[in-house]
């Protein structure tokens, strides 16, 4: 067997998973697209296993491990996904980037309590018990 056809087929594989996380918005797509690119690391870990003709299978190991992480790494990523998804009520990655709520249209910050005429700097609001 050539080391020619695997090594571009996970090229290839972990080319499509590259677009896909810089490309896509929807963060299971994003999910999807990471798992696509260990998949492509696999695929070159097994081959090169094969190629070298290790006695021990040291890439098949390494395989496996990285098959166990991506499938704990896959559901706390759609756990994370699904409580963002019941908080916020999407899941686009554009939208969950800033957690605070801005004043305005150029993106500032609102500032709760009062600004120093001297310093220019926002002090917080004092709470009264």
């Amino acid at each position: 067997m050539h080391l020619a056809y695997p090594a571009v087929l996970a090229a290839l594989l972990f080319c499509i998973g590259l677009y896909g996380v810089l490309a896509r918005r929807n963060a299971i797509l994003v999910l999807m697209s990471v798992e696509l690119m260990l998949n492509a690391v696999n695929l070159n870990l097994v081959a090169f296993d094969v190629w070298l003709r290790d006695a021990l299978h040291s890439g098949q190991a390494l395989t496996l491990f990285t098959i166990a992480i991506a499938a704990a790494e896959i559901g706390i990523g759609l756990a994370i996904v699904l409580a963002v998804y019941r908080n916020r009520g999407t899941s686009d990655i554009d939208r969950l980037r800033d957690t605070a709520e801005t004043d305005d249209a150029d993106g500032t910050e609102p500032t709760p309590g009062r600004t120093d005429e001297k310093t220019g700097k926002t002090k917080k609001a004092e709470a009264t018990t």
